[in-house]
């Protein structure tokens, strides 16, 4: 019988505080970093996963992977494919580790539930998209807990909703493989100066970029200073959005936005903190009047939040993250909600190994969920690939290019994972600096 015969579990961590790589209001010298989580089964199959961080905390993801381990050693991968959502709900409804809530426990749950999709991938040779667009809507609505999300959205829409798009698949299909899903770029993070992102946003237009983001949040003027100079830089026609990582309370978001208006912004992404459904129906309400349409998601950590965020209009722009929640699982209910309310999903990219997931998501929102790529950008971040990824992604046109190889793609050079591994690894061992809950920043 083939079984999950071995899962290790590593601490990965790149210093990107250095240069201030992924810098924003909250998260000033990030560290991106990831718990990487691969399950080896009998046939020598290896499914990979990671579950992002900026740093500190990246140890506490990797104990609770390894505190699953003795719930999927020994699963046998034919169950697995049979009914996918039975390893979810073990995990999900332990009767003590429940109690924890959301947050570190159900991303190291989302740690292994996405390596075990990927092993499925693997056995069968797929990318992760085909998996999932081949698979029968029945098999996918199995896959989710509907609990807690069947008064937003019940099973049976969801079905119609798949089956609906049945005979449209294979048109849709065809459509991404030429064009790609459209993708943006994110060039204005906050440590950044003008000429660098300047250099960056040159980049991007050259590889066919129309759309960009930058981070804004803490001092209005600087930051109309910074919008205006990067409009200049990207033209009237390119899609801008701008980004305040949870810095403001509700009435500080209003006001500060209120500022912003006149510069033509797609959306302000996570203007308050990530859980706040009333302060987000608050803040639309200000602000859609203006033009201004609010988007949030890639912190939102329970799919109870997200279905409020959905079905009351607090969002207009739903921001998946591949990892933050459940794994899979709890992502195909938020894309099904968001399919049933039009809202367009818009996942959150970048850190390691999230675009390479992310992708996978999108192409089957759009071939299999939504039936269309109008309003839907899918965040891109061109660092922390090659060198990090045996195949990294691919952008065209500004698109992602569909990948081909099978599983989520995540596949590591071993150099760099023996350099980051945290805190012998080579890039680490020898380091002054201070990190993990030591990195303090004034």
């Amino acid at each position: 019988m083939n079984t999950v015969k071995n899962v290790t579990v590593q601490d990965l961590r790149v210093p990107t505080s250095d240069d201030l790589l992924g810098s924003d209001p909250f998260h000033k010298k990030p560290d991106y970093s990831c718990v990487l989580t691969t399950i080896e089964s009998n046939s020598g199959a290896k499914g990979i996963s990671v579950v992002f961080t900026v740093g500190a905390g990246n140890d506490w993801v990797a104990y609770g992977v390894n505190e699953l381990i003795p719930l999927v050693k020994n699963y046998a991968i034919d169950d697995f494919i049979k009914n996918p959502g039975e390893l979810y709900q073990t995990i999900l409804n332990h009767h003590q580790l429940r109690w924890l809530g959301d947050g570190v426990f159900r991303m190291a749950m989302g740690g292994i539930m996405n390596a075990m999709w990927d092993l499925w991938a693997k056995e069968v040779g797929k990318p992760m998209w085909k998996l999932l667009v081949d698979l029968e809507p029945e098999t996918l609505i199995e896959c989710i807990d509907w609990r807690h999300l069947e008064d937003a959205l019940s099973k049976n829409e969801a079905l119609e909703i798949l089956r609906n798009n049945q005979s449209q698949k294979s048109r849709s299909e065809k459509r991404l493989n030429e064009k790609g899903v459209k993708a943006y770029s994110t060039a204005g993070w906050i440590g950044l100066t003008n000429d660098q992102i300047l250099e960056k946003i040159n980049q991007m237009k050259s590889d066919g970029f129309d759309a960009f983001k930058l981070k804004v949040g803490q001092d209005v003027a600087f930051d109309k200073a910074r919008i205006q100079f990067i409009r200049n830089a990207i033209g009237v026609d390119a899609k801008l959005m701008v980004d305040a990582n949870q810095v403001w309370g509700v009435d500080a978001a209003i006001e500060y936005m209120k500022e912003l208006a006149d510069f033509d912004i797609t959306w302000i992404e996570e203007p308050t903190a990530r859980d706040d459904v009333l302060g987000y129906q608050k803040i639309s309400e200000a602000l859609n009047p203006l033009g201004l349409k609010v988007a949030a998601g890639e912190q939102i950590q329970s799919p109870v939040i997200f279905k409020q965020m959905v079905s009351s209009g607090a969002i207009q722009y739903a921001q998946i993250d591949a990892c933050r929640m459940g794994g899979i699982n709890d992502v195909m209910g938020i894309i099904l909600l968001a399919a049933k309310y039009e809202l367009p999903v818009c996942p959150h990219g970048g850190g390691i190994g999230l675009c390479n997931m992310i992708r996978h998501l999108s192409i089957w929102d759009q071939v299999s969920v939504s039936d269309h790529s109008n309003t839907q950008l899918v965040e891109y971040i061109d660092f922390l690939q090659e060198g990090v990824f045996v195949n990294p992604v691919k952008v065209k046109n500004g698109a992602y290019v569909l990948p081909t190889h099978p599983g989520w793609g995540l596949e590591m050079d071993q150099k760099f994972v023996d350099d980051h591994l945290y805190p012998n690894g080579n890039v680490w061992r020898e380091r002054e600096k201070p990190n993990g809950v030591t990195f303090v920043v004034e």
